[in-house]
């Protein structure tokens, strides 16, 4: 494939329901979502996609059942401690987005020295959406940009969304069959290829992606010209 894109973000859903069927509780779907996220993220490293963004737990994610939440919480810290070595091996870049001053000082603390850790690497760089919402997103920037006596323009919001320094997404992939955006990296996704597939994100394999990015070759992509 010789039009690969630059940025991929994924909607990662289906983890509850993969349990579901399965028989299984909720938390052993986000279980082997995790792992998900680790195959996607080596295989993305090593067919050179540079930027790959992947939302972790949504500002709406709060109002889920306190256990759950918590099982979250404590996975996403044995997830960070788990795959440091598994980031420096293959050249990752850790950064995330989103309002994490909402999580606890240890899970802040263990986000924060994953970046450190992590910002030598040259290869993909991975941005988990944590607390994310892209309303508040866009909402922050803009208050940034009032604060700074600054116009409101596209280019003085963009340079103060939390990506920033990153490019906008080339193509948005949603797993488990349901066909909306769920308030993520809106402004990002203004000109993205979409694909929706009916897989469950914890059965979400590399052979998928790489049917993804096939089709993704074929698209022409115009940005509103002829």
């Amino acid at each position: 494939m010789n039009n690969l894109p630059s940025h991929i973000a994924i909607i990662m859903d289906g983890n509850g329901r993969w349990a579901k069927e399965k028989g299984l509780k909720r938390t052993a779907g986000h279980e082997q979502g995790a792992k998900t996220v680790r195959d996607i993220t080596i295989h993305c490293s090593n067919i050179g996609i540079k930027y790959l963004s992947l939302y972790a737990f949504s500002t709406e994610n709060w109002n889920r059942p306190k256990l759950e939440v918590e099982f979250l919480m404590n996975l996403l810290h044995r997830y960070f401690i788990s795959e440091l070595p598994i980031y420096l091996e293959n050249n990752v870049r850790f950064k995330a987005i989103g309002d994490i001053s909402k999580f606890s000082k240890k899970l802040q603390n263990t986000i924060k020295q994953t970046e450190e850790k992590t910002k030598h690497c040259s290869g993909l760089t991975q941005i988990l959406a944590l607390n994310y919402g892209s309303k508040d997103e866009i909402t922050r920037a803009v208050n940034k940009v009032v604060s700074k006596g600054l116009d409101i323009t596209e280019k003085t919001i963009s340079s103060h969304l939390d990506t920033a320094d990153i490019p906008d997404v080339d193509l948005l992939v949603r797993t488990s069959g349901e066909v909306r955006v769920s308030n993520f990296l809106l402004w990002q996704i203004a000109y993205a290829e979409m694909f929706f597939t009916k897989t469950y994100w914890p059965e979400f394999t590399t052979y998928e992606l790489d049917d993804i990015l096939s089709d993704f070759n074929t698209r022409e992509r115009r940005f509103g010209g002829i």
